[in-house]
């Protein structure tokens, strides 16, 4: 281009944007990268890969009470205004205008959590239960649970007079303040917990990369996901996506969130793909406490609809199976048995500690329980764990993205413009490893021993071999 050049305007990269973030257009960006790969032989099918996810962090903020009951507020009113603005002709003023016409910002917590320490300017009043926009608007149930669980979620009490749709509330323990809520209701990205005590809101991204024998390791496909999405919900759509680009592993290693039931016996089926991962152990009390008779004890006979227990009891009630609440979860057949079965056994404390005196075993299905079965005496071996072990070289590449791309945090809002994004970065990190130099045979040099290791070895005292450094 010429110095004088006018160039652009400045909104024609946040059209072209929109415009990819539509109809999937971000993957056809990788498609179209990996197929010119795959025809120079880069990369090729039914190889071993390996998947895990990462989290996307919001910019978001952590609201107190008073501000997020005050945002519930404004976020209802945005509502009303989108869909029926004339109705807020009678109530809003200029009152109104100045306290909801602005995110609200406050510097500290209040210190006292009952609702009567809120700001009669703040307290939803009763001109809003009475008001028509509640029974007019398009969306008067969402309006009205919003405010609703909102206030339960901030405040001890219970929702002012007329505010339907409030969730249930524990009871309150005397002396506890409420926690505060995130500042999830006027944004999209939701509030999760990853393990054990981490919790943040954002977003998701499954990372999939082959382990070639030899050749480049370039990452196959890329995801961006709510983070309140379970890690397994997202295995059916990574291999739709590896068939559509003839990447399809013959042996896919995932983490334990990843596994189910349900979705390995599809992987399975409809693309023939082994998904190895740590399958979930039994649940049951008896298995975690290891006492008892757990699930595993008892004897089930598909073709008679029965289950024997291990005192020789047969079942006398056979249900399902039955589908469960979970998306990821398998259906489950229920086999019950009676009261006068079980009050007079002897061993019915190790069997069950109910008050109604009686046990009930749940299973899947036939095709299902042998697959899990299959599952678990595979994990059991020493070649199971060594090939499993190679799944831990995708978190250099989660690594990378993280640390050296910045995916961490977003740069764009709306989930569509966040998976353009990954996208893009997936095709740099692929472009970055073909153009690198080519990998050495020789052996990774070991860490220079630190102070405190060179103390003990010139005073010979033993310490711990150093960790071994693993292939990635």
């Amino acid at each position: 281009m010429e110095l004088d050049d006018p160039g652009f305007h400045h909104s024609v990269p946040a059209d072209f944007r929109d415009r990819l973030a539509e109809d999937d257009r971000a993957d056809r960006l990788l498609d179209l990268a990996l197929a010119r790969l795959r025809e120079a032989g880069l990369v090729r099918e039914r190889t071993m890969q390996r998947t895990d996810s990462t989290r996307v962090l919001a910019a978001v903020r952590d609201l107190t009470r008073l501000e997020l009951i005050t945002e519930a507020v404004r976020a209802a009113l945005e509502e009303v205004a989108g869909t029926s603005p004339h109705l807020l002709d009678e109530l809003v003023d200029e009152d109104w205008g100045r306290r909801y016409g602005r995110p609200v910002r406050l510097g500290k917590n209040p210190s006292d959590p009952r609702p009567g320490s809120l700001p009669p300017e703040t307290t939803p009043s009763g001109s809003w239960n009475t008001c028509p926009v509640r029974e007019q608007t398009a969306h008067p149930v969402r309006v009205s649970r919003l405010c609703a669980r909102s206030w339960c979620r901030t405040t001890t009490g219970t929702p002012p007079a007329g505010w339907a749709g409030a969730p249930p509330r524990r009871k309150a323990t005397p002396g506890c303040r409420p926690r505060p809520g995130r500042s999830s209701l006027p944004t999209t990205p939701r509030p999760a917990t990853h393990g054990t005590d981490t919790s943040s809101a954002g977003r998701g991204s499954p990372l999939t990369r082959p382990r070639p024998p030899d050749g480049p390791d370039v990452i196959t496909d890329v995801a961006t996901t709510a983070a309140t999405t379970h890690d397994s919900q997202v295995l059916p759509g990574i291999h739709t996506r590896l068939a559509r680009r003839g990447l399809l592993p013959a042996e896919h290693l995932v983490d334990a969130g990843h596994t189910s039931l349900p979705h390995l016996e599809h992987a399975t089926r409809e693309h023939q793909v082994t998904v190895s991962g740590p399958l979930k152990s039994n649940p049951t009390r008896q298995h975690r406490q290891n006492e008892g008779f757990a699930r595993d004890d008892f004897h089930i006979d598909y073709d008679h609809r029965q289950v024997t227990c291990p005192q020789g009891q047969v079942s006398q009630g056979w249900h399902g199976p039955c589908p469960t609440s979970s998306p990821t979860a398998a259906p489950l057949i229920v086999a019950r048995f009676t009261r006068s079965q079980c009050h007079p056994c002897p061993a019915r404390t190790q069997c069950t500690s109910s008050s109604a005196s009686h046990r009930t075993v749940g299973f899947p299905p036939r095709e299902l329980r042998d697959l899990q079965l299959r599952v678990r005496a595979e994990q059991q071996k020493p070649e199971w764990k060594i090939c499993y072990a190679v799944r831990s070289g995708v978190e250099g590449t989660v690594n990378e993205f993280a640390h050296g791309h910045g995916m961490r945090r977003c740069r764009y809002r709306g989930q569509s413009k966040a998976h353009i994004q990954h996208v893009l970065t997936a095709i740099a990190v692929n472009i970055e490893r073909l153009s690198g130099p080519p990998p050495t045979e020789e052996p990774p040099k070991s860490r220079r021993p630190t102070a405190f290791q060179d103390y003990l070895d010139q005073r010979e005292i033993a310490r711990p071999k150093p960790w071994p450094t693993l292939g990635t």
